[in-house]
């Protein structure tokens, strides 16, 4: 904290927002001043002209400012939920830009992300969105990199899937800026048994990703799911759902970009990850258990993958703790 400012993070609400997101995003911070006992965080909340919106479930909030009435920010974060693509408009793009030049940091809450993105403000930038928009995203929008992780950081841009993903990326910024033992604290007041980090991804129904069109892709993906601990062959699951092991592999490269090894190992490092901070089980019980026969060779994979070994991680969470 400078010159004991509280730290102010504003919320920006537009048509048919999401509550659940923006309560699970300004909570974190209610929770972090009441632990302390000290104004860390300030969380006003704006609308475009200072008037109450309604969010998707039909509920509204008082706001304490429109954009241009607004006291000096830390950081913004547009709050946005169903039928976004509805409340985009001039005056919306005016001002997250105006918030850029005054070099606030921006986020995207939800859908937020989306109309972010609309202003130009992601080009270049990595973030994510929930699941539902992923493909749109991407279609609309070739240069941003949309990610399906709970939340992104990237430079100054920081954007979630929604839903309860915001509390965990609003305990991310809390941990970096005041600890880990106040996040812990703020996470059993809300008995929350685990704070998922920037890596956790987010759950995607595979019809929903994929398409009905494509069976032999989900079931292939089906399979791998159950066979964790003890990996098939990429030709056994090719002559289980009755294609050609050249066929999968166009089918994984077309519709999820990568081949058919490279997501089954996504797949079993992710299992061997939850593993890692949500059970004591030692390093070498986690890499048996998602069939890594080398503990080497986990630990250099599980690296590759997450950036850190698998040792580390967890002493980092344990760290985090105390």
């Amino acid at each position: 904290m400078t010159d004991n400012k509280p730290i102010r993070f504003g919320f920006l609400l537009v048509e048919k927002y999401s509550m659940i997101a923006m309560s699970s995003a300004i909570e974190p911070l209610r929770m972090a001043n009441r632990l302390s006992q000290l104004p860390l965080y300030e969380w006003p909340v704006i609308t475009l002209d200072g008037q109450a919106v309604s969010a998707s479930n039909g509920l509204m909030v008082s706001p304490d400012a429109s954009v241009d009435t607004i006291e000096a920010l830390d950081m913004l974060f547009i709050c946005a939920g169903v039928e976004v693509d509805g409340v985009y408009n001039k005056k919306l793009q005016a001002a997250l830009c105006k918030f850029d030049r005054q070099k606030i940091k921006l986020g995207g809450l939800c859908t937020g992300t989306y109309l972010l993105a609309r202003a130009g403000l992601l080009d270049g930038y990595r973030c994510t969105i929930h699941w539902e928009n992923m493909h749109s995203m991407r279609e609309e929008f070739p240069k941003v990199n949309v990610s399906d992780e709970l939340y992104e950081i990237d430079r100054d841009r920081y954007t979630c899937a929604g839903g309860s993903a915001p509390l965990d990326m609003m305990l991310k910024l809390i941990t970096d800026t005041y600890g880990g033992k106040l996040s812990a604290n703020i996470s059993e007041q809300f008995m929350c048994d685990r704070i998922r980090g920037q890596h956790d991804r987010q759950r995607t129904p595979l019809q929903q990703y994929l398409g009905a069109s494509q069976p032999k892709l989900i079931e292939t993906i089906t399979l791998m799911e159950a066979n964790i601990e003890e990996p098939m062959s990429i030709d056994e699951l090719a002559a289980l759902v009755g294609v050609s092991r050249r066929q999968l592999e166009r089918l994984f490269q077309k519709y999820l970009h990568s081949v058919p090894t490279r997501y089954y190992m996504n797949l079993r490092l992710t299992c061997a990850r939850r593993l890692l901070l949500q059970t004591g089980k030692s390093v070498i019980d986690v890499s048996l258990a998602c069939g890594f026969v080398s503990p080497p060779h986990f630990s250099k994979c599980y690296r590759d993958f997450f950036g850190i070994p698998p040792r580390e991680e967890r002493q980092q969470k344990l760290d985090s703790l105390n």
